[in-house]
């Protein structure tokens, strides 16, 4: 018995990390034109757990032009929901100056069982963050 009950532990554990791998990736999004004003946003989250974000905006017409802007923490998942954390000892320095605390996006993806051609581009989309511009960003995966 409990054989049995540790090897239904042990499977479920399991399907519990090859679930995160479906997070784990790099993700993109541009917003503007590159002739007066361009914003990239650049999200890594890595196997381990910790993510590392890069927003770049290039305005040609702004002061300063060009601002890059970091973070970097770690994340935890909850069904479909990814909860940024920040730790304000470890995660900030001089260059990562962004506080994620308690961020959240929405994993969005098509449902397995969606048999119709319709695409849809597997994304984080962004609900709640303690950053303004951040909350309504919807990221895609690379």
């Amino acid at each position: 018995m409990k054989v049995l009950i540790i090897t239904l532990f042990l499977l479920s554990n399991l399907t519990l990390f090859s679930q995160s791998d479906l997070f784990i990736g790099d993700y993109y999004r541009t917003l503007g034109n590159e002739e007066n004003h361009s914003i990239e946003y650049t999200l890594t989250l890595h196997q381990d757990g910790t993510f590392i974000f890069h927003s770049y905006s290039n305005n040609k017409l702004g002061m300063p032009p060009e601002v890059h802007k970091y973070g970097k923490g770690k994340w935890i998942v909850k069904g479909k929901v990814i909860t940024f954390l920040t730790d304000e000892e470890k995660d900030f320095d001089e260059k990562y100056t962004l506080n994620f605390n308690n961020s959240r996006a929405r994993f969005v993806t098509k449902h397995p069982r969606d048999k119709t051609d319709r695409i849809i581009k597997t994304k984080l989309q962004f609900f709640d963050s303690e950053i303004p511009w951040i909350k309504t960003i919807d990221i895609f995966k690379i």
